[in-house]
């Protein structure tokens, strides 16, 4: 029998007591789940990984036991791991249900905001050789939040399109990480009061709400392709920043938020 409660995944017939030991072998099953593994102390425990477990470098030299088309219940069963951390808003749910089955412990770490994914190390940390670590990895995350929010306030937020792609055109709602990091660096997210987490909008639809700036995530060839798509329509800056920071929930979340908030700062000075 399984018993889930608030997030967590319990065979009963595990002892608890045994939940609370450090784990010897962990299989993450997504990379911001890797990340977060790693920043809480677990990084020498982790036996198995997702694709596009790219950080640190060595995770890469893990094997990949799930991808987007799913989870080798096989390979993982091999690794004999006796903790998984899954995602609920990634990972299908059949393949967990059948580790869980088996007396794998699953944990679902599925953070949506700076806060969840400070909690997420605080979780992390029952299990970590390195508990201290892990929950000063949290306090750093809220510290940093704390700062920027202080820091980059100001009495008018600028309006900006959060983008991603093109055709079709998609952004950010107010319950997204990215919209939250973009209010941290004093800006305000034009479709923040999407109903839909990732709302597809039209060309006129965001010309209509006014933005003064864009934000995407990638680099120099992402940014030519945006200023190409809104030409002559739209002339407002671009603002670029790591994706692998911008998109995943984990640690480096931060190093995104301070990015933004130095671009978007020089913006309001000039």
């Amino acid at each position: 029998m399984i018993l889930r409660v608030s997030g967590w995944l319990f065979c009963l017939w595990l002892p608890l007591a045994a939940m609370a030991q450090p784990a010897q072998r962990v299989v993450s099953l997504a990379p911001n789940l890797t990340e977060l593994a790693y920043a809480a102390g677990l990084g020498d425990r982790l036996v198995g990984v997702s694709a596009y477990s790219d950080f640190p470098p060595q995770a890469k030299k893990l094997e990949q036991v799930a991808s987007w088309q799913g989870v080798n219940v096989e390979r993982v069963l091999a690794l004999k791991p006796d903790l998984v951390l899954a995602w609920r808003g990634g990972n299908p749910q059949r393949p967990l249900d059948q580790l869980a089955s088996l007396g794998i412990p699953v944990l679902y770490l599925d953070p949506e905001t700076i806060e969840q994914v400070a909690g997420a190390l605080d979780q992390l940390a029952a299990y970590s050789p390195d508990p201290q670590a892990a929950k000063q990895a949290a306090s750093q995350i809220l510290e940093q939040r704390d700062q920027l929010k202080k820091q980059y306030a100001r009495p008018h937020p600028l309006p900006v399109f959060i983008q991603f792609g093109t055709q079709p055109l998609f952004t950010a709602s107010a319950k997204t990480l990215q919209s939250e990091i973009v209010s941290l660096c004093g800006a305000e997210n034009i479709f923040a009061d999407s109903r839909a987490p990732w709302p597809q909008v039209s060309r006129e639809q965001v010309l209509a709400r006014q933005p003064q700036a864009i934000v995407i995530s990638g680099g120099k060839q992402q940014k030519e392709s945006v200023l190409a798509f809104w030409r002559p329509a739209l002339d407002v800056p671009v603002v670029t920043v790591e994706a692998d920071w911008f998109s995943r929930a984990g640690p480096r979340i931060m190093l995104a938020a301070t990015q933004l908030c130095t671009q978007l700062h020089a913006l309001s000075s000039r």
